[in-house]
């Protein structure tokens, strides 16, 4: 039984209030579902969900009040740097400081809106492994790119750049999610074939970066996440592929209720 990864990235969406009301029916409704909570305690199922910066230490709270119920904490960007000028930026330090365990590298409005660059991400990725949070790293194509059939080269050039000189336990240690440009925010959603077909691709090419030839090593240590317009009436079919451990959700994360439906239907698929 692989274990499966949902993290909700919220983006610049919902306030305090709404903050503090999700994360406290989140929290209560898993310590209420015993099937939930025997999987994140097996270590089959790890939630972790990604608010804007001004809402993390109300999520934190809310946790830390809580019982034991799972929920992990994520920043959805950091700088490479630890301080300095550097206005408007956050680094992964103060992160850590606030309760959060992962960060997600690279997502493609940071590349196409924000500019960044893959030698940034690189930066970015070293620096999350160097300050032990997760990273969550994100590569996927555009649709002018996948309609000239670059994306297998898009993959490679991404995926290539980040993990230059990165050792195999800090492959292990990294998330890697595939997110279509074009599914994101859009309501289109890649078929769960063709969303298998990138995620292979993409754990064979960070096998052969990582040296693993082991084809059961190679699944339990490679770590790969769909994302683009994830759902409860789609989640079930992308989790169903063998080499897709999980999803990366927009919209449908931003309510507790919706959250709960899609993990019930990961753990009830098939």
């Amino acid at each position: 039984m692989k274990k499966i990864y949902l993290y909700g990235n919220w983006k610049m969406n919902n306030t305090i209030i709404e903050t503090k009301k999700f994360f406290t029916e989140l929290s209560e409704k898993i310590c209420e579902d015993a099937v939930i909570c025997d999987q994140i305690h097996r270590n089959f199922l790890e939630i972790c969900i990604f608010p804007p910066f001004t809402l993390l230490q109300t999520g934190a709270s809310v946790l830390t009040q809580g019982e034991n119920d799972g929920i992990c904490l994520g920043g959805q960007n950091a700088f490479y740097e630890e301080k300095g000028a550097f206005t408007g930026e956050i680094s992964f330090p103060m992160l850590k400081e606030v309760g959060c365990s992962h960060v997600i590298i690279g997502h493609s409005e940071r590349r196409h809106i924000m500019g960044e660059t893959d030698e940034i991400v690189h930066k970015k990725l070293k620096a999350a492994l160097g300050h032990n949070l997760c990273p969550v790293l994100c590569f996927g194509e555009t649709l002018k790119e996948r309609e000239k059939d670059m994306t297998f080269d898009v993959f490679r050039r991404q995926i290539q750049s980040a993990a230059e000189g990165l050792s195999l336990e800090e492959i292990k240690k990294t998330i890697w999610a595939y997110e279509p440009v074009w599914a994101i925010g859009t309501g289109r959603t890649a078929s769960p074939e063709n969303a298998e077909e990138a995620c292979l691709f993409a754990r064979e090419l960070l096998a052969e970066i990582s040296g693993i030839d082991d084809e059961m090593e190679c699944h339990r240590d490679i770590h790969i996440l769909y994302g683009g317009s994830v759902k409860a009436a789609n989640v079930a079919n992308l989790l169903d592929q063998p080499d897709i451990d999980g999803a990366l959700i927009g919209g449908a994360s931003l309510s507790a209720s919706s959250m709960l439906d899609i993990i019930h239907q990961s753990l009830h698929r098939g």
